[in-house]
């Protein structure tokens, strides 16, 4: 089987009013949901909805280094460190996306995988100790000796820069082409088929969220409708598990300028929702159930 993981950071489950959660907004076709769980089921090509709680039993908002290393890992990064981190892990996460991140986990099973997101010149340019410093999605990469994409693979659509459309690269003056978000939804669908796992990173709803603006979240959210629909009219549901989730909330609630509480969405298309659905209840069993997948695609789901 195949999986593409779409991370999307700070999206979480709202509350059911349109003027704070511009989840709620009638012109997503998708991802329209709100804090009970509801989504347009006409509109959701078969697919499952888990809400997954992110504290992990740990007080405080939860943040993005701990969510994000308990998203990649299977770990409970915050309840390890007794607090929830925010930004880079620090050395304690790094050592646990060392040894236990997706990445490194599939690649030990001898399958091939990728982080699809695009590089600027100036990371190739950085110390392998500096690297390791960076987000935990950078981390889980180099623990399993991946080869990271550069903006020249953009051309050929070797891979996505962060914001699906390139626009953010073409006002540095890179000579890249613009695509449009469902454009963005064809290009990961053609690099997945090169891999079993892909992973693509979309941090631009955390963004929108701290800056509690309704036009810019609005517009994050529209584009990543766009795109999921296009990956799901594209993948082939008999032997591809599309897959989206966060490491915590924040765009849901405009109301508020930090991090939320609320639980996060878990979507599932295709072969493995049901598991998906069965086995998942905080962003700690992503990583083990996706893997559990990949070890034995056709056994039925059941909680470990």
């Amino acid at each position: 089987m195949k999986t593409i993981f779409l991370f999307i950071d700070g999206l979480g489950l709202g509350p059911s009013d349109p003027g704070v959660n511009p989840c709620m907004d009638s012109s997503l076709h998708l991802l329209r949901f709100f804090e009970n769980g509801k989504f347009p089921r006409d509109a959701f090509h078969d697919g499952v909805l888990v809400a997954a709680d992110a504290c992990l039993g740990v007080e405080g908002l939860p943040q993005s280094a701990s969510g994000q290393t308990a998203l990649l890992t299977g770990v409970n990064a915050a309840g390890l460190l007794g607090r929830h981190l925010p930004g880079y892990p620090n050395e304690t996460l790094r050592s646990v996306l060392r040894e236990h991140s997706i990445f490194k986990r599939i690649s030990e099973a001898g399958l091939r995988a990728a982080f699809a997101n695009a590089y600027r010149p100036l990371f190739f340019r950085l110390k392998e100790a500096t690297r390791w410093r960076l987000s935990a999605t950078t981390v889980a990469t180099l623990s399993a000796g991946l080869p990271f994409f550069s903006t020249d693979g953009l051309q050929e659509g070797r891979c996505l820069y962060h914001d699906l459309t390139n626009d953010a690269l073409i006002e540095r003056g890179f000579d890249v082409p613009r695509i449009t978000p469902a454009q963005a939804g064809k290009v990961l669908k053609w690099i997945s088929d090169s891999y079993d796992f892909i992973l693509f990173e979309y941090f631009l709803t955390d963004r929108a969220g701290h800056g509690q603006d309704m036009k810019i979240a609005l517009r994050e959210m529209w584009k990543l409708d766009v795109f999921v629909a296009s990956l799901l009219d594209s993948v082939n549901p008999e032997d591809t598990l599309l897959l989206l989730a966060s490491d915590h909330g924040n765009i849901e609630d405009l109301s508020v300028k930090t991090h939320t509480r609320n639980r996060i969405p878990v979507f599932a298309w295709g072969k493995g929702r049901e598991r998906i659905a069965a086995e998942v209840r905080t962003i700690q069993d992503v990583t083990p159930a996706i893997l559990r997948l990949f070890a034995d695609p056709d056994a039925p789901g059941a909680r470990p």
